[in-house]
């Protein structure tokens, strides 16, 4: 029988660029089958955050990319749990500026916190777009 070990992720995913694949390529690296949780537009609202792409574009490219295996909606952050026993999660992988903010996670699969690729980021992008002349 062959055991096929199931990786998550969780993001927004706006405006992607190099940072986030690398770390798509990287939580797949750890296991079989990579599964992003995408959030949603209404759950970025509640996390007082606004995406310039939308949720059906933002996903449209995570399904493109040859790393990911699905991309299921982020809809709340208590899905975590459920989303561990539904996919048979082996492991939560993170980028490490959620350091420690997942650890209560660990009675379910392992977390994994990857250090962030330097030098670009989402937050940097869209500062540099609002102050562009």
């Amino acid at each position: 029988m062959i055991i096929m070990k199931t990786i998550i992720t969780y993001g927004t995913f706006d405006l992607l660029h190099k940072g986030h694949i690398r770390l798509l390529q990287r939580a797949a690296s750890y296991g079989d089958r990579l599964i992003v949780g995408l959030a949603t537009d209404e759950f970025n609202a509640v996390k007082g955050k606004r995406a310039y792409t939308s949720y059906e574009d933002r996903r449209f490219m995570l399904e493109a990319i040859k790393y990911v295996d699905l991309v299921i909606p982020e809809t709340s952050w208590d899905q975590k749990v459920s989303d561990a026993r539904k996919y048979h999660v082996d492991a939560l992988v993170m980028g490490n500026d959620w350091t420690g903010q997942f650890d209560d996670l660990k009675q379910y699969y392992d977390v994994i916190y990857l250090p962030r690729t330097e030098g670009v980021s989402t937050t940097q992008i869209k500062h540099d777009l609002n102050t562009a002349d």
